[in-house]
């Protein structure tokens, strides 16, 4: 019997729309080696790590009638060359030229009559570099059965390519619409209510879709510190359109660490006050009314271990992300006491048994970012964006160099998804030493994600000049 897609993975599917696409991103910089780190290496790569992901070769096939939930079946048609595509800039490609082209492409939703995912190889970046765009639907990655394929493509040592074939995939015959419905009926005669429910998800819009799987979401997130009160008006909730501008700001986890050692708290607490102070001076910039009391309300997915699990790594993903709710004093114009404000909101899971620390976290195999990303957007997903302003996710990386292929990776950028009535989604990445910020606006609402960028830097810097004052 097929595997079924649950309730929440469904979702995803169903409130999904030209405008609203739900797949997360990421943008890995690499080194060309002196060997070179061509298009066929990378195809050679992705086949050769597919056995780990099977499901990567599976679409979603629909039930006929509707009268269950789609079903993940082997696609027969497969593609490899359909899904790793290639590109290229002017040579010498600049960052701004990649990030540009990075927009366009996360801006067009996956086809979802082929496996749920794409990967790009951008050739002609400056100084030698390439760069590897990835994009994966938020039905595909849910952290214990699939994990993003960031996660098994990297190595923490050069790997040349494998030189004895592997063996030839053969999918499963794909099951046709009566064999689908009698799996459903059988379903059905166990779970009868189950028919209702889907029935309707097929005659009712995506408001009732939301509703109807609130009961799966309330098992997957969260929110705590805040009550679910309407977010602040201004300029970051907006309706958005198709289009997408992506821009980045980097810093030093030492710095970060350094803030940390002198003033308490957390890197995270950190990592959201340099957020904050770049939104106040972005909302200054634009000539937003400030106050000592104004607020934006971010947000934050947190891992946090399993209550009944054994406490092990694997344990801390899959359905163990709580999204907390942050309201970060973009008011306030003193550095130390918005990483104080901030540290205070989050408080109540730092100090809670089922945090997980960053240091658990990077014990997680291969490069766990580009998962808890994904998860950090399902959850994040889950609720109504009339609570929040924006997302941020922070997720630790390893702190020693990784390599696709032979090919280091010097920079990781995550790329979140917008909602609807979100204009601006914020990744944060650690990893070998730095700390990346990736930014998703919507190109109306967002046109100056750029400006934000440079802002989020500048947020680094004033506090570390406060900090040796």
């Amino acid at each position: 019997m097929p595997d079924r897609l649950s309730a929440l993975d469904a979702s995803f599917l169903y409130l999904e729309d030209p405008v609203t696409p739900m797949h997360v991103g990421g943008v890995a910089v690499f080194r060309r080696p002196r060997s070179g780190f061509s298009y066929a290496q990378l195809v050679t790569l992705v086949e050769q790590r597919l056995a780990l992901v099977p499901r990567y070769r599976q679409k979603v096939v629909g039930v006929p009638g509707h009268l269950a939930r789609p079903v993940w079946v082997d696609d027969p048609d497969f593609d490899v060359a359909y899904h790793v595509r290639r590109s290229a800039l002017p040579r010498p490609g600049s960052d701004e030229q990649l990030f540009d082209l990075v927009g366009r492409l996360l801006a067009r939703p996956l086809d979802q009559n082929r496996p749920l995912w794409e990967m790009y190889l951008v050739e002609g970046l400056a100084g030698g570099h390439v760069a590897l765009v990835t994009k994966t639907h938020q039905a595909l990655v849910d952290g214990v059965r699939t994990i993003d394929f960031g996660q098994v493509i990297l190595d923490a040592a050069p790997q040349a390519p494998e030189e004895h074939a592997e063996e030839p995939w053969l999918p499963r015959r794909e099951p046709g619409g009566t064999r689908l419905l009698l799996d459903a009926v059988f379903e059905t005669v166990r779970r009868p209510r189950e028919l209702v429910e889907n029935v309707r998800s097929a005659v009712t819009d995506a408001v009732a879709t939301t509703q109807k799987v609130a009961g799966a979401v309330e098992t997957l997130v969260s929110a705590i510190g805040i009550a679910a009160r309407p977010a602040p008006s201004g300029p970051l909730n907006a309706t958005v359109g198709k289009a997408r501008l992506f821009a980045v700001a980097r810093t030093r986890l030492a710095d970060l660490r350094g803030v940390r050692a002198l003033h308490g708290g957390t890197v995270n607490d950190v990592v959201l006050t340099v957020v904050t102070g770049a939104l106040r001076s972005w909302l200054l910039s634009r000539g937003e009314q400030i106050t000592s009391s104004t607020v934006v309300r971010a947000l934050v997915p947190l891992a946090v271990r399993d209550e009944v699990g054994d406490g092990t790594v694997p344990g801390m993903l899959g359905n163990q992300v709580t999204a907390q709710l942050v309201d970060l004093p973009v008011g306030e114009p003193n550095p130390f006491v918005r990483l104080h404000h901030v540290s205070h909101a989050l408080r109540a899971h730092n100090d809670s048994v089922r945090s997980v620390a960053a240091s658990a976290l990077l014990r997680v195999g291969g490069f766990a970012p580009p998962t808890l990303h994904s998860l950090g957007a399902r959850a994040a997903a889950s609720f109504s964006q009339r609570i929040f302003n924006l997302v941020v996710t922070n997720v630790p990386g390893p702190q020693i160099p990784l390599y696709a292929g032979t090919a280091r990776m010097t920079e990781m950028f995550p790329v979140m998804p917008l909602s609807k009535h979100q204009a601006l989604a914020i990744g944060v990445t650690s990893y070998d030493g730095g700390v990346y910020f990736g930014l998703t606006g919507d190109r109306s609402a967002m046109s100056d994600v750029d400006v934000l960028a440079r802002m989020l830097e500048e947020s680094v810097e004033e506090l570390l000049t406060t900090a040796r004052a």
